[in-house]
């Protein structure tokens, strides 16, 4: 009687392990990529950050104005599933990160930096969209990275006619109109004329802010120049540059620019390609990275 019950015991016991490690394997199926974790850098300052651990060279995500760190999802996804080491966070004032009292693009940096210590990362390819240009390219002047993609941003003349006093009235108080759902969705319609599953979802994840913050945060890329000061960027960095035909704020000339400032560089552009590119045709952006990162 003893030794069957010792059996009954030991069988109970390894289906609870077995229940345990279901769970456990639900769970993290469960867990989104992104998700993150809140990282505390200095003072003041947490930022909300992904990171997941591969080959290097690590490739370092930094996403525009009002933007987030799920902006360049289709890319992270498709880069950790490949076992590239890959890095993305909320810029401070965006998505879940805490919002600096004053900005500027040197304070991201410092920002960048205690991240790349923090994960042991030296030389990533930095992929830059939009407004997170200008920190690239500042941060590729005095360190060293292995490669830059330059998404829908370039080195000056970023801001058009009519986004300083759009921005301006948003920061005021137009943005609370967004807390209405079909502000969002006429906002997304003239955003992006595609219409399919990753553009649904980028637009589910990254809805105009109602916040200040991010509107605040805009002000420090108006009046941005690369040019304003001596060049000390290395021209032979390997440069993938991306354009959208109907982007009206980064168009196919600032992106044959902004190739030209570097020997090494390729300029994709997409006739049919808007603003938001790497979620209009992510496996054409995402093709053209890994080329890029394996000319390396």
């Amino acid at each position: 009687m003893t030794n069957c019950w010792v059996i009954i015991k030991l069988i109970q016991h390894q289906n609870w392990n077995a229940i345990q490690a279901m769970t456990l394997v639900k769970n993290e199926a469960s867990q989104d990529t992104l998700a993150g974790q809140v990282i505390h850098l200095r003072r003041g300052v947490n930022l909300q950050v992904c990171h997941h651990p591969g080959q290097s060279p690590a490739l370092v995500f930094l996403h525009g104005g009002m933007g987030n760190r799920f902006n360049l999802r289709s890319q992270y996804t498709f880069f950790q599933a490949q076992g590239r080491e890959v890095l993305a966070y909320d810029l401070a004032g965006h998505g879940q990160s805490t919002p600096y009292q004053r900005y500027s693009i040197g304070r991201h940096q410092r920002d960048l930096k205690r991240l790349l210590h923090r994960f042991h990362i030296t030389a990533p390819v930095l992929c830059c969209h939009s407004y997170g240009v200008p920190i690239g390219l500042e941060w590729a002047r005095r360190h060293s990275v292995s490669g830059l993609v330059l998404i829908a941003g370039g080195t000056h003349d970023l801001a058009p006619w009519w986004e300083v006093p759009l921005m301006k009235f948003l920061a005021w108080g137009g943005r609370h109109f967004y807390h209405l759902p079909c502000v969002q969705q006429l906002t997304n319609y003239l955003s992006s004329p595609h219409r399919h599953e990753v553009m649904e979802q980028f637009f589910a994840e990254c809805p105009v802010p109602t916040e200040p913050h991010p509107y605040n945060a805009l002000e420090i890329f108006w009046n941005y120049n690369f040019f304003r000061r001596p060049s000390q960027l290395n021209s032979q960095i390997p440069v993938l540059v991306i354009s959208g035909g109907k982007d009206s704020m980064f168009t196919y000339t600032m992106g044959e620019e902004l190739a030209a400032c570097f020997s090494q560089s390729k300029h994709l552009h997409l006739p049919d390609a808007g603003h938001l590119m790497m979620a209009e045709y992510p496996d054409v952006v995402n093709d053209a990275i890994a080329n890029l990162i394996e000319s390396i």
